[in-house]
């Protein structure tokens, strides 16, 4: 299956179910797409480190069928961590685990490419009102791609 990176102005005028924005609100959670606000910290494909001009803010969109993407940019590039969230398994501290099975990458509005790979993202539950990290760590047959975010602590917004 295809999937569609968006930008952010795509992001911001994409429209989901309202959700409860309470603690207890899972994360990924319904299909839509929403917005996280913190640090992006490390953003590396391969030999480039694109660390520096990671921007604070990533994207998670989750369809219909489950497919979760969690989407990291810098410098007008994206790059869509992607896995299927039906498949999220309970980690330590209170964290799951979402195995990945493509990184996807876009410029402004279009996908570019799409790579199948082996690896998973850590996460925790933004909703829970403190900062949680979400780290990424992905193999495809000949290149690394890592990614680590800790947001601020409020809740995720909705788009």
């Amino acid at each position: 299956m295809k999937l569609v990176i968006l930008t952010a102005g795509v992001l911001l005028s994409a429209t989901i179910a309202q959700a409860a924005g309470t603690p207890q609100q899972n994360f990924p959670g319904a299909p839509g797409a929403l917005t996280l606000a913190g640090r992006c910290s490390k953003l590396v494909v391969g030999k480039v480190d694109a660390s520096k001009p990671c921007q604070n803010e990533i994207a998670s969109v989750t369809l219909i069928n489950g497919q979760v993407t969690l989407i990291f940019s810098a410098e007008g590039k994206m790059l869509g961590f992607q896995g299927d969230g039906t498949k999220i398994k309970p980690a330590s501290s209170g964290n799951v685990t979402l195995p990945l099975d493509m990184v996807v990458t876009g410029v402004g509005q279009k996908m570019t490419g799409q790579v199948k790979v082996s690896g998973s993202c850590t996460l925790g539950n933004p909703y829970d009102g403190k900062p949680v990290s979400i780290e990424c760590t992905a193999k495809s047959t000949d290149t690394a791609f890592s990614a680590l975010f800790k947001t601020n602590g409020k809740a995720p917004k909705q788009k």
